[in-house]
Parts: C-alpha cells; structure tokens; sequence
C-alpha cells in the first residue's frame, strides 16, 4: 500500500483553511448561517440523503432531476465521486467489520475515522471498486460526467468561490471598499466552504469509527455497529448505525421515539410533496430476526 501525498496534502489544507474561522478578520454572521445551513443541504441532504439511502441503498425513489440535486450537493462535500462512495460504502456492507472492510475500527480507532484514506490498496482504487459496487451508477452519463477528470473535485471548488463572489459582490453592492468586500467574501469562503466541508467530513467519519466502538445496540448484528446519540444528533441521523446495519435499506435509521433522525424527518417532508415513493421502512420482524436486546438507555455508552 502507498500513501495517497495528494489526499493528505488536501486534507492539510482545507484544514487549514477551516482554522482561518478562529480569525476574528474571518468571521460574519452571514458566514456563520452559511455554515449551520450548510451542514444541512449539503451533509444532510447530499450525503445522508442522496450519497447513502438514495444512491447506496436505494431505500427510497424520486424523479431523476432530484436525485442529480442531491448527488451534486453530495459531491460539494468533498467525499469522492458518487460512484466511488457508493462502492466504499457498500463494500463496508458486505464484509462489515471484517478484514476486506475498508474502515473498519478492528485496525484502529485512526483507521476507520480517517487513515484508510491515506493508503490504498489495490482492490480499493476507484476503478475497480466502481466497477465491482457501483456499475449501476455509471450507467447514467451524469455520474460518468462528474467520475470523469476528477470533475467532482472541481464541483467542490466551484462552490467555494461562488460564497466568495456572492460575498464579495453583496459587499460592493452594497457601498462597502474593496477591502470590505474582500473580507465579507471570505469570511462566507472559510464559514460556508471550508469549515463546512471539514464538520461534515468528521461527522462522517464518525459513523465510521466512533459507531464501531462506542453505543448501545439494539440488534444483535454481527458486526460492531453501535447507535451512538451524540453521533446520532451530529450527523442528522447517521449516528442510528446499528439500526442501519440491522436494516440497511431501510430509509428510517432511528427506530426508537427518541432516536432523532433529521434525515427521516425531511424524506417524510418529500413524501408528502410527492417527491420520495417506494420508500422501504424498517421491518417489523428485525428483534426476532437478530434476537435484539433489551434497549439500552441513550446515555449507555
């Protein structure tokens, strides 16, 4: 295995970037309502939503224009193409937490949160992944399109700038010098695009590693997948995972009441606009299938 130079010298950077936040010179309250709404149309909706119940496991349908949205607002996050993170994902389904998993956390805690991405095997380069896990999606010329010259990268980075010039073009508009504008630019820059990426890239990678090791489960899978409720809160619903690998294609992830999963609470919202249909809920016969355990209370971690 090699050390992807590129992948760390990205994450370096944009973490960088992200830290520029800390800088009083930095900071708008426009940037920081970017930033939270953010988290949202581009976490939830594009990689909880579309990346993963959508395009992964296809627990729900909706009309081809809104699944291109909601891909491409998942490709603005920076987790690879859609194809790729599909194939990632599922791969991680099929020998969940054995040694073919790609993060799992029985290598280490590290590992499964963020150095499996440093080094690549083989069998874990994008082409052969995509064409083992998701060859269905490269059967639609727009997932070509964004897999084809690394066109995703360039989509990320495109939406940065367009925060920066909105930002700076308002300043201007607005009466605001040069130096105003380029300061209200880039505080929406750092807020709504770099720090943004960043909280969503842990939030993700915490269903990776953290709910591998720490929560209660409520199914006796076997793999080590744990609901975890701060993981649960942050990454709108993601954090449910044990629930998730007891019924993967499910597109409700929290089971109980008090499992909170904002991104359930919006694909209700697109049932009831006529948007979301054939969605798959969780089976009823799931405590009988994996002989559940008496439910743990959310603080039993």
């Amino acid at each position: 295995m090699k050390l992807k130079t590129d992948t760390l010298i990205g994450f370096i950077a944009v973490h960088l970037l992200a830290a520029l936040a800390l800088l009083p010179w930095y900071f708008s309250w426009t940037g920081v309502v970017l930033f939270a709404a953010g988290i949202y149309v581009f976490g939830v909706l594009g990689i909880n939503i579309g990346f993963h119940r959508l395009l992964t496991h296809r627990a729900f349908s909706c009309p081809l224009w809104l699944e291109h949205t909601l891909a491409l607002l998942g490709t603005c996050c920076m987790q690879f193409s859609p194809a790729f993170w599909v194939a990632v994902h599922r791969r991680h389904h099929h020998y969940a937490d054995d040694e073919m998993d790609p993060h799992s956390p029985l290598k280490s805690f590290f590992w499964a949160h963020f150095g499996w991405l440093l080094v690549r095997p083989p069998d874990m380069k994008p082409a052969p992944m995509i064409d083992r896990y998701s060859r269905d999606l490269m059967r639609d010329p727009f997932y070509v399109m964004l897999e084809s010259k690394k066109n995703w990268i360039k989509f990320t980075l495109a939406s940065w700038m367009l925060f920066f010039i909105a930002g700076f073009a308002i300043s201007l508009i607005s009466g605001g010098s040069l130096l105003d504008a380029f300061q209200f630019g880039s505080s929406l820059f750092v807020w709504g695009g770099a720090l943004r990426t960043v909280f969503v890239w842990h939030t993700t990678w915490a269903v990776n590693s953290v709910t591998h090791v720490w929560g209660y489960r409520s199914y006796n899978t076997p793999d080590d997948s744990r609901n975890n409720p701060i993981i649960g809160l942050l990454a709108g619903g993601e954090g449910w995972h044990n629930n998730h690998h007891a019924d993967p294609t499910s597109a409700r992830h929290g089971h109980k009441w008090w499992e909170f999963d904002l991104s359930w609470t919006t694909i209700q919202l697109l049932m009831l606009l006529g948007l979301a249909t054939k969605v798959s809920l969780p089976s009823p016969n799931l405590a009988a299938t994996y002989n559940a355990r008496p439910v743990s209370e959310p603080d039993a971690l």
